[in-house]
């Protein structure tokens, strides 16, 4: 429950918020950055990519159905704070095993309530991403400022090197294998539900993760797909990553500023090099712009919730996609006729993917395992197991030309 105790918000331009506190008893500084999913807040807490960051869910509601094991994303909370309207103090659902007020209590996470969270997101709307802070106790408003204005940076800083893996590990868990929240270094996975052959079409490919922030359920769908999966560190070289001898490479989601990352997307331009099939998603696809010789920007707010509408240029498809990125592809930059947009934001036009021409590689800007979030873009990583695939059956250079109609970058 919230416990009768003060707390306050401050965004380096000068908004102040005076709430009540919850979860850990201690101040947390960060990007302050809004979602607009109304659900999956425990999958949003424990994403990786939200490391460094306060994250209000715009939604007023938040942790009515309290938390469970089953919804973690990663081994622990990694967004610096929770900032909502309404935090009920009883939540209701028959898988819930805990209230999110303990769960942020014991992980560490500092939350504040009883703010006007529509006031907040226009800020964040019309000025753009800020640092901020979250202060214990009902803070006068210079002294708040000032304190978010001394916070440490959250641009130019490697958030990858804090949330990768320390070593190599084999995953074998597969959707709906009712185990979440489980330590990366225990092999032995094994669950009940489907089986990892299930769906059969990945039988016998070996797929190597790159860990820049990689969420549980991007690595369930890939074994439940048939794969077998490695997840090394972001730190691993190419040459690392080639020994394995992976037949597919995927690049995964992570945190932060992706120019901050240059080791990681020099190691994507050796890989590309070698030819083997690759899929990036989110950090993943900026790391292949940048190893393109293409450019990422800041996006003035960037892009987070579970209802962003995006068009296939191929199929002229709309799929409504998860996504969460605060940089996107700088448009023009990418060598023209040779890396094409394929996937491209309806709300702004921002590119959310990107194909080689002659190359096996694609790559987008969301998050197509949707946890939380609809399941428009699942079938992506079907595309990657047919990739592999036809791989292993076509020697190298691939011949197959993706559609002109993709359009150029």
């Amino acid at each position: 429950m919230i416990r009768d105790a003060a707390a306050t918000l401050a965004l380096e331009g000068g908004e102040v918020f005076h709430g009540l506190a919850f979860g850990a008893t201690r101040e947390a500084h960060g990007e302050a950055c809004f979602n607009t999913s109304m659900t999956g807040y425990q999958e949003v807490l424990t994403d990786p990519s939200y490391a460094g960051q306060l994250v209000c869910m715009s939604c007023p509601h938040i942790g009515n159905t309290g938390v469970n094991p089953l919804d973690m994303e990663s081994r622990r909370v990694w967004a610096g704070a929770l900032i909502t309207r309404e935090l009920p103090t009883a939540p209701s659902n028959f898988r819930a095993t805990g209230s999110l007020d303990a769960f942020l209590k014991a992980q560490g996470v500092p939350g504040i309530a009883g703010i006007d969270t529509r006031r907040l997101v226009k800020a964040l709307r019309d000025s753009g991403a800020q640092r901020a802070v979250v202060l214990r106790g009902r803070v006068g408003v210079r002294e708040a400022v000032a304190r978010a204005q001394a916070s440490p940076p959250y641009v130019g800083v490697d958030w990858v090197a804090r949330v990768s893996a320390e070593r190599p590990y084999a995953w074998t868990s597969p959707l709906e294998s009712g185990i979440a929240g489980a330590e990366p270094s225990e092999r032995a996975l094994a669950g009940r539900g489907r089986g990892a052959g299930a769906w059969g079409s990945g039988k016998g490919l070996h797929v190597v993760a790159v860990d820049c922030g990689v969420k549980f359920a991007i690595l369930r769908n890939l074994v439940s797909r048939g794969c077998r999966v490695t997840v090394v560190p972001a730190s691993t070289p190419a040459e690392g990553v080639l020994r394995l001898k992976p037949d597919g490479v995927f690049l995964s989601n992570g945190p932060g500023d992706p120019n901050a990352v240059a080791h990681v997307a020099a190691t994507v331009r050796r890989l590309l090099e070698s030819r083997v099939p690759i899929f990036g998603i989110c950090l993943g696809h900026q790391m292949l712009t940048l190893a393109f010789g293409g450019r990422m920007g800041k996006l003035k707010f960037g892009h987070r919730g579970a209802n962003q509408p995006v068009g296939d240029r191929a199929t002229g498809r709309v799929e409504v996609t998860s996504q969460n990125h605060g940089f996107a592809t700088v448009p023009g930059s990418l060598p023209g006729g040779t890396v094409l947009v394929s996937h491209q934001g309806l709300n702004d036009q921002v590119i959310e993917g990107l194909c080689h021409r002659r190359l096996p590689v694609f790559s987008v800007q969301y998050h197509p395992e949707a946890s939380p979030g609809p399941h428009d873009a699942n079938h992506l990583f079907g595309r990657f197991v047919a990739l592999m695939r036809s791989r292993r059956a076509v020697p190298p250079p691939l011949k197959r030309r993706f559609p002109t109609a993709w359009g150029r970058a």
